[in-house]
């Protein structure tokens, strides 16, 4: 079995591109042997709602969507996200509490920190 990768995403997609990096970035990481899981933290939530037209490079996310969602990349945000943001359903998301994304953090081999 592969590494286990956790790409957190925690800057506003609102006010710079880094979030849309990660995400194409754990995307790319998504393709070789590696198990992938995507962490949204505060404003990087919006990434997977159902309003991304003020993202920042939302061309560019726009073009990577549809495959994260078709590979149901794993997205793991803090519970009480689908009350806060209207969440896509079509992604692979899952609410999980504080404590349960510190110990995904944990036992990850990787952490890319966005």
């Amino acid at each position: 079995m592969g590494l286990s990768i956790l790409v957190l995403i925690q800057s506003n997609p609102l006010e710079t591109h880094r979030p849309t990096e990660g995400l194409r970035i754990a995307l790319g990481l998504s393709t070789g042997s590696a198990s992938v899981t995507v962490v949204l933290l505060g404003q990087a939530r919006i990434l997977v709602s159902e309003d991304t037209s003020d993202v920042v490079e939302g061309e560019i996310l726009e073009r990577h969507l549809p495959v994260i969602q078709e590979l149901q990349l794993p997205i793991v945000v803090p519970e009480g996200s689908a009350a806060a943001f209207s969440l896509d359903l079509e992604f692979a998301v899952r609410e999980v509490s504080q404590a349960g994304i510190s110990s995904l953090l944990c036992e990850a081999d990787r952490v890319l920190v966005f």
